[in-house]
């Protein structure tokens, strides 16, 4: 059989196979430690499930709007007002299922055959494949970990020409949880704003940064750049609700109408009960979100310390999201019982078959010297996980 292109232009997501895999070999009885999910191991609120249970007990079980209930709308206007300063319409808010799925009708609304869409590496995964199946060109810009994983004005300038359709801003980034001041953000706004593309700022980590570190939204800087941005969140991450599958965007007008649009043909609502659920994470208390940033900061701390005393290996500092991004680049060329290691793939392998650690390679994101490890587990995972990355890195000779 035949498929269509599209299909051969893109692969898998990594992360979620190398879950699958961790998964699959759990029940082969194989003792394996996942680092692979960008998951809170954190339940779902109580009050949360409360809204849910009684939505459906009321009935709330039939098709919504296709781009989501008033109520969310406004719970997510009231978000934007509170937390960023914002002021969007009912008619600047489109609910779809998941951040994933908001990335997609955007993509398709808004890229043609031929359009260039700036990603900056490393980056989300699904960037890259979701710019190609719009049939458009991800234009890849590369970061380094001194400049903290971040662009500059100058580099998005120079990457800037007729065809470049808008810039993927990702703050707090997945994979190396790096963000952006408000400072640098201005800085991109002027690029923005002068070479007038759009840009799509996937703010899904927005709520989990740490050391008093100030969130800003590129929306926030002016005028300007707002009625060219378009935001993109949801509960997923803040609330542990990633099952739930419940995202959004806010944004001019005629693009959130245009994503409404395709979202009518391809799932039309969101699930009306997670609708439910998400209007009381918004909406109720915000303390839970206090207590897991907590939880996730003694972690990342315990972690990056762990991978900074490794030798050869470097660990930046993450101020947001909840992963590490290491430099292994110098264990390339190294081996163990005949097998060298090569780059992160070959790494991540060795380290799921003979540590039972399961990482996800950096090249996958982008960057072959780097793997990603999600802290979004227990400590005690964390602790027996990294005591066995370390002893396998110092059987590397």
């Amino acid at each position: 059989m035949k498929f269509a292109q599209r299909v051969e232009r893109i692969k898998p997501s990594p992360t979620l196979a190398i879950t699958a895999k961790a998964n699959a070999l759990r029940m082969e009885g194989r003792d394996i430690i996942s680092f692979g999910a960008g998951e809170p191991d954190f339940d779902t609120p109580e009050n949360i499930k409360e809204a849910a249970i009684n939505a459906i007990q009321a009935g709330f079980t039939k098709y919504t709007p296709v781009g989501g209930i008033d109520a969310l709308k406004d719970a997510i206007i009231e978000k934007f007002r509170r937390d960023n300063g914002l002021a969007y319409k009912r008619s600047e808010i489109v609910v779809s299922c998941g951040a994933k799925h908001v990335l997609y009708n955007l993509a398709q609304a808004l890229f043609d055959e031929g359009d260039e869409v700036i990603i900056p590496a490393p980056y989300w995964v699904s960037y890259p494949d979701i710019v190609l199946l719009s049939g458009a060109i991800p234009t890849i810009l590369e970061t380094k970990g001194p400049d903290g994983f971040k662009i500059t004005p100058d580099q998005l300038n120079h990457a800037i020409n007729k065809r470049t359709k808008a810039l993927v801003l990702n703050s707090p980034s997945n994979p190396t949880g790096s963000t952006y001041t408000f400072e640098e953000l201005q800085a991109l706004a002027e690029v923005i704003v002068e070479k007038d593309i759009l840009v799509v700022s996937d703010e899904i980590y927005e709520k989990i940064v740490y050391d008093g570190f100030s969130f800003s939204s590129i929306a926030m800087v002016n005028e300007d750049v707002k009625k060219r941005a378009i935001v993109v969140n949801g509960v997923s991450k803040s609330y542990a609700m990633t099952g739930w599958r419940i995202g959004y965007a806010a944004g001019p007008e005629a693009v959130i109408s245009a994503m409404a649009k395709i979202q009518s043909q391809n799932t039309s609502n969101p699930t009306s009960i997670s609708q439910k659920a998400a209007v009381e994470a918004l909406n109720g208390d915000q303390g839970i979100i206090v207590e897991m940033v907590e939880e996730f900061r003694k972690r990342r701390n315990y972690i990056v310390d762990a991978f900074n005393g490794m030798t050869g290996i470097q660990c930046m500092n993450p101020e947001g999201s909840f992963y590490v991004f290491p430099d292994v680049s110098s264990l390339y060329g190294k081996n163990c019982d005949g097998k060298t290691i090569t780059g992160s793939a070959s790494l991540a392998e060795y380290l799921l078959d003979s540590a039972n650690v399961a990482v996800v390679p950096g090249v996958a994101f982008g960057s072959d010297d780097h793997i990603r490890l999600s802290y979004a587990t227990s400590m005690k995972n964390i602790r027996e996980g990294i005591a066995r990355i370390e002893t396998a890195v110092k059987n590397l000779g």
